[in-house]
């Protein structure tokens, strides 16, 4: 029972002042005359996205900067191991550039796998499911942030492979293009990987597995690997990702091969966060 306010009335038998009425109300969720009460409106995609991107980007200061730095280091160590093993122009590109998306695939592959998977088994993903957010906005926000997360070691990368080898940095603006749709398509990949392991040890496993295939099929040059193995390369998303890269290392870029790999990398960026999303609320709603 709830009491509101009432306009004065006067009473039978001189009362003066106001008087109160008596409302009766149905049980709680529920209107006066018992039916359901409405709910809050549903956020909307780009508010509630940006609200994960910043809550995300925020946690990440804290918790990732050290994995950062420990993926550059790793990626500028490969670099250096590859100086002595590589001859020419076209494969001193090639270790340069993926040594650089490698980067991008340390974080936004694999630690966006451990993280969606322990997400998954610790039960956080109830957390999010009790929000009025919708899944695209969780998983898109999140793999955004992971991947603008890697830009600072990324770039550090390039420029250092780029003076080590002997590059053209001219045309390194390049990389700011590689990163979003290389970013996007590896995060979606993670992301699908943690939230569809059965396990949490299970999705670190599949993050580690696909960081090394980046690492194998990505910074080493195309011309070195058997046949059958150069198949899987094209399969992997952040191969266009590396094509594009290395191309924009010439001394005259073809810039229609170029723009081609990031469409190409870009449209399987979509599709791997699409996956991600239908992976995201098949894991909320068990």
């Amino acid at each position: 029972m709830s009491i509101v306010p009432a306009e004065a009335v006067s009473a039978r038998g001189g009362g003066s002042g106001g008087s109160v009425r008596v409302v009766r109300q149905g049980p709680a969720g529920t209107t006066a005359d018992g039916a359901p009460a409405p709910l809050a409106p549903r956020a909307r995609l780009l508010p509630a996205l940006a609200a994960v991107y910043r809550a995300q980007m925020s946690r990440a200061r804290v918790a990732r900067i050290p994995l950062l730095f420990v993926a550059t280091f790793q990626s500028v160590g490969i670099m250096v191991l590859m100086r002595g093993v590589v001859n020419g122009a076209e494969e001193s590109r090639a270790v340069v550039a993926g040594a650089s998306v490698l980067v991008v695939a340390f974080v936004a592959l694999n630690l966006l796998a451990q993280y969606f998977g322990h997400l998954r088994a610790s039960g956080g993903l109830d957390h999010y499911a009790t929000l009025p957010v919708p899944p695209a906005a969780v998983v898109l926000g999140t793999a955004a942030a992971y991947a603008s997360f890697t830009v600072p070691g990324a770039v550090f990368t390039a420029v250092t492979g780029s003076v080590l080898f002997q590059l053209p940095l001219a045309h390194l603006w390049v990389l700011l293009l590689v990163i979003p749709p290389a970013g996007a398509a590896l995060a979606g990949l993670g992301a699908a990987l943690g939230l569809l392991a059965p396990r949490p040890e299970l999705a670190t496993l599949l993050g580690q597995l696909g960081m090394s295939a980046a690492l194998l099929l990505g910074v080493l040059p195309a011309n070195r690997l058997p046949e059958p193995v150069t198949w899987a390369r094209d399969l992997l998303p952040s191969t266009y990702g590396v094509e594009a890269l290395s191309r924009s290392f010439d001394a005259r870029p073809d810039w229609v091969a170029v723009f081609l790999d990031l469409g190409v990398c870009a449209a399987v960026g979509v599709v791997s966060l699409a996956v991600a999303t239908w992976a995201y609320r098949r894991a909320a709603v068990r």
